[in-house]
């Protein structure tokens, strides 16, 4: 990090681009920005959300990590401390927010809180990534500190101990656990979100895949290939029958984060599009235009979106979405080939065509 000609921030230690008054719109996917803007657009929905400041755990943590981490600063971990200032500087975000160290082996990341967002980085996370990894990871949770997601983030942690709490009601898990499934779904969006805030930080998009092959694979790049970690998405999005479509979505469903090779697919896919070039030629929505964003623009966005992810996926149960809006003539039959595979094989029926099966078992024990 440098200072500018005034000495009065801080600016890059080398040249990326800047983006002034960005709106955490730009960068967000379609359907994390829809659920965000109509959230934001409720009357009353943030002073409702104040509310449960008193019930969510927000003052325990803040001094939880306060008394038992370590405070990121120009005199703990200088170094995360300059790639803090820097990606609020490049998503020009106001007020740099606290960060802190923990002590966990586990490589993990998360930005939460109600009043005001902190980033807490594991030890794990701080020992696997390199420099460049980092930064992306920083800006990625920048990125949802710029979106507003902390405040969901945490009600979705204070939920989900709430959850294992109330298993003793009866339905009341049950009702909790419906609401906790639904933020889990929208914060998997969030995450793809994310992580386009930590390219448009980091500027390079191989750091980006190293640090997501990373956090597969641990640190063992010399083993590890960017191009076949892309094929493990491209096999997992369209291998199996039916049957590995269903567990797909069983295993995904208690998770928070997506798999880690489909956001890497994603973040790829986002890097080549117009839409991220626009926004690195400075073409990009400001913060300033947030209050007249509309509803319903955000809602055909994300439909348009949702309605493109079918068409184009290769997935059997999507392949069978596409084929019912078309109105397939040969239904029953077109369910039975999509569960079971083509009989035309005769007994190799049984072994679900080989390695789409294979890839589904691992699927469904992973």
């Amino acid at each position: 990090m440098t200072e500018s000609p005034g000495g009065s921030e801080n600016v890059p230690s080398r040249d990326r681009r800047r983006f002034p008054g960005i709106s955490s719109r730009a960068y967000e996917h379609p359907a994390d920005r829809s659920a965000l803007v109509a959230l934001r657009k409720l009357s009353g929905f943030d002073t409702v959300f104040k509310t449960l400041s008193g019930l969510l755990p927000e003052r325990s943590l803040r001094l939880m990590f306060l008394s038992d981490s370590v405070r990121v600063s120009d005199q703990q971990f200088s170094h995360l401390h300059d790639m803090l200032r820097d990606a609020c500087y490049i998503l020009d975000l106001e007020k740099v927010p606290p960060m802190y160290v923990n002590q966990d082996p586990t490589p993990n990341a998360m930005c939460i809180g109600l009043d005001e967002p902190i980033i807490v980085l594991t030890t794990g996370l701080v020992e696997l990534l390199d420099e460049e990894e980092m930064r992306a990871v920083i800006g990625h949770e920048v990125g949802h500190a710029l979106s507003g997601h902390a405040v969901y983030r945490t009600i979705l942690l204070f939920l989900t101990n709430l959850a294992a709490k109330v298993t003793w009601i009866p339905l009341g898990n049950v009702a909790v656990m419906a609401i906790v499934t639904a933020l889990r779904e929208w914060f998997r969006k969030s995450e793809l979100s994310a992580d386009r805030a930590g390219l448009l930080v980091g500027q390079d998009l191989q750091a980006s895949m190293r640090g997501l092959m990373k956090l597969a694979g641990g640190n063992h790049l010399h083993e590890m290939n960017v191009d076949a970690f892309l094929k493990q998405a491209e096999e997992y999005e369209s291998g199996g029958d039916l049957r590995d479509s269903v567990l797909k979505i069983l295993n995904l469903l208690p998770r928070s984060h997506p798999f880690t090779t489909v956001r890497a697919a994603e973040l790829k896919k986002w890097a080549a599009s117009r839409d991220h070039q626009r926004i690195m030629d400075g073409h990009y929505p400001r913060r300033d235009e947030d209050k007249d964003t509309s509803v319903s623009d955000s809602f055909r966005d994300s439909a348009a979106h949702y309605a493109d992810s079918v068409r184009n996926s290769k997935d059997p149960l999507m392949g069978l979405v596409r084929d019912i809006a078309g109105g397939a003539g040969d239904l029953g039959g077109k369910l039975r080939d999509t569960v079971f595979g083509s009989r035309s094989d005769g007994g190799a029926n049984g072994s679900g065509g080989g390695s789409g099966s294979g890839s589904g078992s691992g699927s469904g024990g992973s």
